[in-house]
């Protein structure tokens, strides 16, 4: 069949269900096109090579990408955003129907702003319309900071379930938001459990832990990697750590990345004068698989928070993919995998003696123990959270809600 991708973000820029998507449903039999934006994310800042245009297209890697108008934001401020997702999907309603074929299914990724302009498609062409939901609105928006007024935000949740119910299929990353949409009254049929893979392409890990002058052999490394920002709450790691220094000094938290809580969290340990904690720059990802090989745990932790509990961290599929035992810090779906997986060790959030304890637990084990662990949740992310298993399940999605057709006789342009 041939499938539109209607997606505010794409290659160049860092999308995560964008080209390599793209081009597996092509491999599967679909003509694929793509309707997106000027590339222009984190920075809001349009690319070298591309220019403010209304209209533009490219191919890549064969695959037909055309680009609108949109106004540039990804700071802070909530009304700019909003102007950033309204004027996307602005331009792809009006002029996104002069710019490609007409779809027999129409895939809309995470933002609710594209469902509008997706319905207006879908009355035009007869197409059926696959919600992608990476985002809960109106509680990520809530979460964010990016809206406080409580009649605006009425008015958001209103309009997200109409959106939500005039869709043909939802697809969402967690059984906790499918579990959300179906409180809310949407028919469970219609809600489609996709978990997110990784990049498996730029995660290179080597078989065997890789001791290295950064990660000497004599400790007992426990890592954490990615964003450090106030929902990881990560003053836990230093209170663990304060907890642990004088009863397993062999134990050496690891933080690896960039964010908001850095500076912080750096000045806090120097004041306390932790020598088992360290903070690390963020590094490009296809030289992380070294630190993962290198790390006895791999640490995750969100915030406790109800929100968070029907959330599965990108880093979670991550670290299954990397291969190494897991101390999870996050209640609900994310621990549910973990423990299902047998990859790893869970604890309370924001709780520093359980994650000191679970450290010790971990730490307790001999190394075949360990490495067992991680073979568990390597083989679970292969045979449940894969590239190759997410494409199978959304290209079956695709089938169920529209059979197809020879697209032969359409127009084309």
């Amino acid at each position: 069949m041939r499938v539109l991708m209607l997606n505010q973000l794409f290659q160049p820029e860092p999308a995560f269900k964008g080209l390599p998507l793209a081009k597996a449903l092509r491999e599967l039999g679909h003509e694929v096109q793509v309707l997106t934006g000027l590339p222009n994310y984190p920075g809001g800042k349009v690319y070298p090579g591309y220019k403010v245009r209304w209209t533009q297209r490219e191919w890549l890697d064969g695959i037909a990408v055309h680009r609108v108008i949109h106004y540039p934001s990804h700071d802070r401020s909530g009304l700019r955003r909003m102007a950033n997702y309204l004027s996307f999907a602005a331009s792809a309603a009006l002029l996104g129907p002069g710019l490609v074929k007409p779809p027999e299914v129409i895939y809309a990724y995470n933002l609710i702003t594209l469902a509008a302009a997706a319905r207006r498609w879908r009355a035009r062409w007869g197409a059926k319309l696959v919600l992608d939901v990476q985002d809960l609105w109106p509680e990520s928006v809530l979460g964010s900071g990016m809206m406080r007024n409580r009649l605006l935000t009425a008015l958001l949740a209103r309009w997200c379930l109409h959106e939500y119910r005039r869709a043909d299929a939802l697809v969402v990353l967690s059984p906790g938001f499918r579990r959300n949409l179906i409180a809310r009254g949407i028919p469970a049929k219609k809600i489609n459990v996709i978990y997110n893979w990784c990049d498996e392409a730029a995660i290179r890990v080597p078989p065997q832990r890789m001791p290295n002058e950064e990660f000497p052999p004599d400790k007992f490394h426990v890592v954490f990697a990615g964003v450090m920002g106030v929902s990881q709450s990560l003053d836990v790691v230093i209170e663990a750590a304060s907890r642990l220094l004088s009863e397993a000094p062999e134990v050496l938290f690891t933080l690896v990345g960039g964010g908001t809580e850095p500076p912080r969290l750096a000045r806090r340990i120097a004041a306390i004068g932790l020598e088992n904690v360290r903070l690390l720059p963020q590094r490009p990802m296809t030289t992380m698989g070294e630190v993962y090989a290198a790390a006895d745990a791999l640490l995750v932790h969100l915030r406790d928070d109800p929100l968070f509990a029907i959330t599965i961290p990108s880093k979670v599929q991550v670290y299954l993919h990397a291969g190494r035992p897991i101390l999870c810090g996050v209640r609900g779906d994310a621990a549910e995998l973990v423990e299902r997986s047998g990859a790893g060790l869970c604890f309370p959030p924001n709780d520093h003696e359980a994650l000191a304890a679970a450290v010790l637990r971990l730490r307790a084990m001999s190394p075949e123990a360990r490495r067992m662990m991680g073979q568990r949740g390597k083989k679970f992310y292969e045979e449940h959270l894969s590239f190759r298993r997410g494409v199978a399940q959304l290209d079956a999605v695709f089938r169920r809600v529209s059979p197809g057709r020879n697209c032969e006789g359409d127009r084309a342009q």
